[in-house]
C-alpha cells in the first residue's frame, strides 16, 4: 500500500506515524510545503517574547529525525499543487529546484490546515506588518523586533493567539494596544467571563479597543499609521494580524471533494472525504458538534491529533473506529489570568434555540485559610430539564486548569451537573477545598434546577423599576464602597430582625458580593412569606466587571 499524506505538523504527522505502527511495509509519503514537519505552533508567541529561549525546543521532530525513526518519506519545501481523486494521483512541485512532478496513491490523507485571513486592507503588505502561523512567521517578528527599534506594537484581533502576542510583547517592554472588531475578547467565551479578563488586561497598562474596526495602514518613514473607522490613526513600530484563520480547502476544492456548510472540507465520521479514498484531519475539516448537531471546524492541536490516530487506524483496519466530534477546551494564559472554555457558550446555545439556563460561581483556588488563595470564576450552562451540561468558562489564576479538564470530560459525555456534586476530587488545603469550585457550581446549578434558587443576570439590572426592591445583602463597608443604583442595604445577618422593613407584595431582588449571602437572604425570604424574590447570579463582582466594560463599548 501507498498513503500520501499533504500537510505535516499535528494531524499529518500523527497520522503519519500511526500509519507506519500499523504498517511496517507501507509506502508512506509526507508533503509538506514549508521547510519544518512538527513544531509547537502554540509556543511561537512565547519564543517572541523570550519565554522560551532556545529555538530548537519549538521542533517536536525534524524530517531527517522522522524519516530516520519512522522510515517515511519526508519532502518539506514541496507544495501539491493538485490531486486527481479519479487517477488517484497528485501533482508536486520542489520549491527549490521547481521541479513538477506526479505521484500516485493508493489512500490519500489531507491535512493542510488552516490559513491567517488577511483582508484587503490598504498598505496590509507593507513593511512591519505580519501575521503569525509558523516557524518562518515568528523568525520574521523576533528578527524585526530585535533588530529594529520598536517601541509600540498594535495587535489586531483579540482571540487566543492575539492575547499572547499582545503579552509577550509586552513583556519585551513594547507600549501595547489591541484593536478588536467585536464587543469583547476571545469569540469564544460569553462577555461576562471576558468582561473579568478584560479589566485584566486593562490594569496592565494594554490600550484595549473594543468594537473598533482597522480600515487600513498607511507608512510614514518607519512607523505604521493604523487607520481605524472612527478616523483616529495609531501609531505603530510593528503590527500583528491575529484577524482569525479560514481552513484551507484549495485542494479539496480542487479535487472535488465535498465541501460541507462551515465551508470546511466534509468527513463522515472514520474521517473519510466524499471520495473514500480520500481522508481528510486537522483544521481543515468540519464535523458535526456534539452539542448543537451543527457544522463546526475547530482550529486546536489536541482534536487535530486525536484525529490523525484515529484516521490511521480507519485506512489500515477498515473504518473500524468513529471520531466523535470535538468540543472545543481551550485554554489560554492572559497576563496573570488564564481562561478557559468546553462546550458551546451560552450565546451561541441561543442561536441554536437550545433551552438552557446560566450560573455563575465564584470560589478560592484552594483553601482560604492556606497562603495564596486566588479567586476564580466559573460559568456554567446546562440543560433545565436534564441539567445535562453544555458548557464551562472559567476566569482566575491557579487551578484554572484542572478544573476545566474536569468539566470538560463531563460535557464531552453529555453528563449532567448532577455529576458535579458529587465528583470526587484530591484534597488537600494547597490544591482546593473541601468542596471544590466544582462541586460548588454543581451545588448551585442543582438549587437552581429545584427552584430553590431562583437567579437573574446582570444585564437584567437594568429592567429592575422603582417599583421593585433592591437589597445588597453585604456588610455595611461594602455597601458604602461600591453598590447598584437604588439599593438598600440590609445586612444578611440583620436580615430576620429587619424582615418587617420589606414589603411583601413587591419583587425583590437580591445581591451580594459574590451569590452565597444573596442565596442565604433569598431562602430567609422564601421561607417567611415572601414568594417573588430572585438573586443576582455572580454577585455583585460579575455585574460590575461586565457593566464596566458593556459601558466601553456601547
Amino acid at each position: 500500500m501507498k498513503y500520501i499524506i499533504v500537510g505535516a505538523v499535528a494531524g499529518g504527522v500523527t497520522t503519519a506515524a500511526r500509519l507506519r505502527r500499523l504498517d511496517e511495509h507501507a509506502e508512506i509519503i509526507i508533503f509538506e510545503k514549508g521547510e519544518y514537519i512538527s513544531y509547537a505552533n502554540c509556543g511561537l508567541p512565547y519564543y517572541i517574547g523570550n519565554v522560551i529561549k532556545d529555538r530548537n525546543k519549538l521542533f517536536v521532530q525534524t524530517a531527517s529525525s522522522f524519516n530516520q525513526r519512522f522510515n517515511i518519506d519526508v519532502r518539506v519545501q514541496t507544495e501539491v499543487l493538485e490531486v486527481n481523486a479519479e487517477m488517484k494521483t497528485i501533482k508536486a512541485r520542489n520549491q527549490i529546484t521547481g521541479a513538477e512532478y506526479i505521484e500516485s496513491f493508493d489512500k490519500l490523507v489531507l491535512s493542510p490546515g488552516a490559513e491567517p485571513i488577511r483582508p484587503p486592507l490598504p498598505g496590509i503588505t507593507n513593511e512591519g506588518i505580519f501575521t503569525l502561523r509558523n516557524v518562518n512567521d515568528t523568525d520574521f517578528i523576533k528578527s524585526y523586533v530585535t533588530k529594529k527599534t520598536v517601541k509600540k506594537a498594535v495587535v489586531i484581533g483579540a482571540g487566543f493567539i492575539g492575547l499572547e502576542m499582545a503579552e509577550n510583547l509586552h513583556d519585551l517592554g513594547l507600549e501595547v494596544t489591541i484593536i478588536e472588531m467585536g464587543n469583547q475578547i476571545l469569540a469564544p467565551v460569553d462577555f461576562p467571563i471576558a468582561a473579568i479578563v478584560q479589566q485584566h488586561i486593562r490594569s496592565k497598562g494594554v490600550d484595549l479597543r473594543l468594537s473598533t474596526a482597522v480600515t487600513g495602514f498607511d507608512q510614514y518613514d518607519d512607523k505604521i499609521m493604523v487607520n481605524l473607522k472612527s478616523g483616529e490613526t495609531i501609531e505603530a513600530d510593528v503590527v500583528i494580524l491575529s484577524i482569525g484563520v479560514k481552513p484551507d480547502t484549495k485542494l479539496a476544492i480542487g479535487a472535488g471533494l465535498k465541501i460541507g456548510e462551515a465551508r470546511g472540507i466534509w468527513v463522515n465520521e472514520f474521517l473519510q472525504t466524499s471520495n473514500p479514498s480520500i481522508y481528510a484531519v486537522g483544521d481543515a475539516i468540519e464535523f458535526t458538534n456534539p452539542i448543537t448537531g451543527q457544522a463546526l471546524i475547530t482550529y486546536l492541536a489536541g482534536p487535530a491529533n486525536k484525529q490523525g490516530r484515529i484516521c490511521a487506524n480507519n485506512i489500515v483496519l477498515g473504518n473500524v473506529q468513529a471520531y466523535h466530534g470535538a468540543i472545543n477546551t481551550a485554554i489560554v494564559k492572559v497576563f496573570d489570568m488564564t481562561v478557559a472554555t468546553s462546550g458551546t457558550a451560552a450565546k451561541h446555545l441561543k442561536i441554536a434555540n437550545i433551552t438552557h439556563v446560566v450560573s455563575t460561581t465564584h470560589n478560592g483556588s484552594h483553601a482560604s485559610y492556606y497562603p495564596d488563595a486566588k479567586q476564580m470564576s466559573i460559568q456554567i450552562a446546562f440543560s433545565p430539564k436534564n441539567g445535562q451540561l453544555y458548557s464551562a468558562q472559567i476566569a482566575g489564576y491557579d487551578g484554572v486548569d484542572k478544573r476545566i479538564d474536569i468539566l470538560s470530560s463531563i460535557i464531552k459525555r453529555k453528563s449532567t451537573i448532577y455529576e458535579l456534586i458529587e465528583f470526587e476530587h484530591a484534597y488537600a488545603p494547597p490544591y482546593s477545598s473541601a468542596k471544590d469550585p466544582v462541586n460548588m457550581a454543581g451545588f448551585v446549578a442543582e438549587n437552581i434546577l429545584l427552584d430553590r434558587l431562583r437567579i437573574f443576570y446582570w444585564n437584567e439590572v437594568v429592567a429592575i423599576t422603582n417599583q421593585d426592591v433592591l437589597i445588597d445583602v453585604r456588610r455595611v463597608d461594602e455597601f458604602q464602597n461600591g453598590k447598584i443604583a437604588n439599593a438598600i442595604n440590609i445586612p444578611v445577618d440583620e436580615l430576620r430582625e429587619r424582615i418587617g422593613e420589606i414589603p411583601k407584595n413587591k419583587k425583590i431582588f437580591i445581591y451580594c458580593e459574590a451569590g452565597l449571602r444573596g442565596y442565604l437572604a433569598q431562602r430567609i425570604l422564601l421561607q417567611n412569606g415572601f414568594n417573588q424574590v430572585q438573586n443576582l447570579s455572580g454577585g455583585y463582582q460579575l455585574w460590575h466587571a461586565a457593566s464596566k466594560e458593556m459601558s466601553m463599548v456601547s
